[in-house]
């Protein structure tokens, strides 16, 4: 079965997905962790894999930047080829004291300025959170592999460049611990449509300060949290 934006026949995916905002960053998961890997997508260069972690099947498909971009993919995926389990691996910025370049964010749940929950929740605020199997599962694994990671609220912007300059205060002063693009509406599409799913970052820049991983950090040097995801599937 083929959508607008994935070419892959229906059982070309695993029902656990890993998704990506970045092509490369997906291509770069897939044939450095994955064995037996083979392309599965590949239109408007949004790529999908799918490959054997140990004796588990799974793929990995990119989907661009922010929620309008990631929900498509997302409805996509769920709808169309019976996915089950979403898992995003995405890095975001933080300005929380105590928090690192390179640490691992666990999103237990989203805030967020875009109006995409609001529209499909008839207005009305939507408390966007993970999976709490998954978000179990992950918290086991890292302490199994003694990573250190923060688990808290994250906030889903639609302003990489936000044109709100008291943004950054009331994120200190709810302990928001970092800020990605496309979590809030992940969790809520996966919540109606019955599915589990979590979000994971690691953190790419540090908030008013020169602190941050170039791009090349970003594609292919987040192997901490690659590693966390891939162990913790082993527990589904």
């Amino acid at each position: 079965m083929i959508t607008p934006h994935i070419n892959a026949n229906k059982k070309d995916f695993s029902d656990i997905v890993i998704l990506t905002g970045d092509p490369i960053r997906t291509k770069y998961i897939a044939f450095n962790w994955l064995k037996d890997v083979v392309e599965i997508s590949n239109v408007r260069s949004m790529l999908g894999f799918t490959g054997m972690y140990k004796d588990i099947k799974v793929s990995i498909m990119s989907h661009g930047m922010g929620i309008p971009s990631s929900a498509i993919y997302i409805k996509e995926l769920l709808t169309f080829y019976n996915v089950k389990k979403i898992i995003r691996l995405g890095t975001c910025g933080s300005i929380i004291k105590g928090i690192s370049l390179k640490d691992i964010i666990i999103g237990m749940g989203a805030c967020t300025d875009s109006s995409f929950n609001r529209l499909r929740f008839n207005n009305y605020d939507y408390a966007a959170i993970a999976d709490f199997e998954m978000l179990n599962k992950f918290f086991e694994t890292s302490k199994k592999l003694n990573y250190k990671v923060h688990i808290g609220n994250l906030f889903s912007t639609d302003f990489f460049y936000t044109i709100d300059p008291i943004i950054f205060k009331l994120m200190k002063n709810y302990n928001i611990l970092g800020i990605d693009m496309e979590t809030a509406g992940i969790y809520s599409i996966a919540s109606e449509l019955r599915v589990q799913a979590i979000s994971i970052c690691t953190v790419s820049d540090i908030i008013n300060t020169s602190k941050s991983l170039n791009y090349i950090d970003r594609e292919s040097k987040l192997n901490k949290m690659i590693h966390l995801a891939l162990e913790s599937i082993l527990l589904f």
